[in-house]
């Protein structure tokens, strides 16, 4: 039997994004850029509400959560990292490297996710406190 999938994902505009100190310590592709924090939020903006128009056009149903300025979280639009679900009604909740990282596990963003019937919650994120990390990409 064939499962219903909807086309719908979760996308967290930026509010503050910027390079990474924390994340770029084990980051080869993180590379620092010679623009402002403002230019490079404003590309960031531009990109965002670009691939927003477009997934939308293609009729995939489009979740916006705004980040915010505090606390401060430059990578917040990767949620991917900490989080993924799967068709088996599963989210899986990943122990992330830093701790600003970590700061991006808001509840407006999990409670996209916990909207689900019979929802299993995988949570990781114990290992943190080990040093024991696995973030999701």
């Amino acid at each position: 039997m064939k499962k219903n999938i909807t086309n719908k994902i979760l996308m967290v505009r930026p509010a503050l994004f910027a390079f990474n100190e924390e994340t770029a310590v084990n980051n080869y592709y993180q590379k620092r850029d010679n623009k402002t924090i403002q230019e490079i939020q404003n590309s960031a903006l531009i990109e965002f509400d670009k691939m927003v128009e477009k997934l939308k056009n293609i009729g995939i149903d489009v979740k916006v959560i705004q980040d915010t300025k505090e606390p401060h979280t430059p990578d917040s639009i990767f949620p991917n990292n900490w989080f993924s679900t799967h068709y088996s009604n599963t989210v899986v909740l990943y122990p992330m490297f830093a701790e600003n990282r970590r700061l991006e596990r808001t509840d407006k963003i999990l409670e996209f996710v916990k909207d689900r019937e019979n929802l299993k919650i995988v949570d990781l994120t114990e290992n943190e406190k080990r040093d024991r990390f696995l973030e999701g990409t």
